[in-house]
């Protein structure tokens, strides 16, 4: 009796927190001593571009033909231009290979593509240049030998190399700050290698210029009038509050192993996304009065019990949803829609059990108990194979042509593991609740006996 108190108290303080959640858009915990938030989370349901609009653009190497791009090239530009995406504050990011040299790119609710575009396609190579005696302006554009098989051949052609001293490969990182006159810059560490390379430079180049080089354009020239040894400095330029903060992001994420070039981009409308929620939810209701309906008629008070414990399962799911959170597509949303059903399948296996039990004589609250253990393997084994079919789905749905696939398995396993759950404890812990008091001897119909 103490377990089913306790198990009560929990499910009553998750029924409170789901409400809370499920009617929120932001979850918001305050100090009591400070007034400060110790929690600010939004809790939006996140919907994918099927549903939301957005943008969806298919990313190339900008190489010959004839080059090789490596998966594991093509691997790493992917999770860079994702670094970026998010950093840059764009939420609900799918990007998958295509192919050998191909990235598809979706952006839900993105509602400025070119500048997430232009963003993600810099290559994003910084160099700490050498330019001697000479100072360089702001913007101008200059070759140098980072990268360059031959330089010398190079320069017999006539154009200026410049060395490069190091790469933003030697960054740790790089955070937006301002100077004393308010101007913003750029701050950054350098690594344990790149700090040694820095400081030999710097303390033997004392009165000359170091140019900070971003895609072969100088972004600042400073003079080095001291050693650097402690492996942190800043860059500093005409910078605005976007413009160094999108430098900041991209030399956080880190250059491109290959050179990205967008071959396609278009803005995906809401309009047949609107549509398709309104029909999904209409449907998800309807189903859901169905079910409850059904369970009423054919079990009487335990279906009217387990259709208490069908709502509760509605708003743990829609909770986990935004918690999580799931970005949810039209195949994600028909997952959850399904997942409704299989969560009364416990409950019938249960509540068939519960009638033979019934009928052999047994004590309500004996027969309870009974009805579930016996009735246990065959749910384990139901829902041990629905999840193992959803992650065989989750795993070629990571491939690309099959992400349709993915929402629906993530929804479809989610609602699985919270059917389990309603079924072995709200289910349960309701009927010895509300029936351990009833004589079925009396009320023999309540039972549908």
């Amino acid at each position: 009796m103490r377990n089913r108190n306790n198990w009560l108290i929990l499910i009553v303080l998750l029924i409170a927190f789901s409400l809370w959640v499920d009617l929120s858009n932001s979850l918001t915990v305050y100090n009591p001593i400070s007034d400060l938030p110790l929690v600010d989370r939004d809790v939006t349901v996140k919907l994918g571009l099927d549903l939301r609009g957005g943008l969806q653009a298919l990313l190339e190497a900008d190489v010959p033909a004839d080059t090789v791009v490596t998966a594991e090239e093509l691997t790493n530009a992917k999770n860079i231009l994702q670094n970026r995406a998010n950093a840059l504050g764009v939420s609900e990011i799918s990007m998958q290979t295509a192919g050998d040299r191909r990235i598809i790119a979706e952006f839900p609710g993105v509602t400025n593509p070119e500048e997430v575009v232009a963003s993600l396609k810099q290559t994003a190579l910084l160099e700490f240049v050498d330019m001697g005696n000479a100072p360089v302006a702001e913007g101008t554009k200059i070759n140098t030998d980072f990268g360059v098989e031959n330089p010398a051949a190079t320069t017999d052609t006539g154009e200026t190399i410049y060395h490069t001293v190091m790469t933003g490969a030697g960054l740790q990182t790089a955070s937006v700050g301002r100077d004393q006159a308010g101007k913003y810059l750029i701050s950054f560490e350098l690594k344990g290698d790149a700090t040694k390379i820095f400081a030999d430079y710097t303390t033997s180049h004392v009165g000359q210029y170091l140019a900070i080089v971003l895609d072969k354009e100088v972004v600042s020239a400073p003079r080095i009038n001291q050693a650097i040894t402690d492996g942190s400095g800043q860059i500093s330029g005409s910078f605005t509050q976007d413009a160094a903060q999108t430098l900041a992001i991209q030399l956080r994420s880190g250059a491109l192993p290959i050179p990205i070039k967008v071959v396609q981009s278009r803005t995906v409308g809401a309009t047949l996304g609107e549509e398709s929620i309104h029909k999904s939810v209409t449907a998800g209701v309807i189903g859901l009065v169905v079910i409850i309906l059904f369970m009423g008629f054919n079990y009487r008070l335990p279906g009217i019990i387990a259709d208490l414990a069908l709502i509760c399962y509605a708003l743990f799911s829609l909770m986990l949803f935004k918690m999580i959170p799931v970005t949810l597509t039209l195949p994600g949303i028909a997952g959850f829609i399904l997942s409704v059903g299989m969560a009364v399948d416990a409950n019938v296996l249960i509540f068939e059990r519960l009638k033979e039990e019934l009928r052999a004589g047994r004590r309500l609250d004996l027969a309870i108990d009974l009805a579930w253990s016996r009735a246990w393997p065959s749910i384990r084994d139901s829902n041990t194979s629905t999840l193992i079919t959803c992650f065989i789905l989750f795993i070629f749905g990571s491939t690309f042509g099959a992400s349709i696939v993915k929402g629906f398995s993530v929804t479809l396993a989610l609602g699985v593991l919270v059917s389990l759950f309603t079924a072995i404890i709200v289910t349960r812990t309701f009927l010895h609740t509300i029936l351990d008091r009833i004589k079925i001897a009396e009320h023999p119909r309540w039972f549908g006996l």
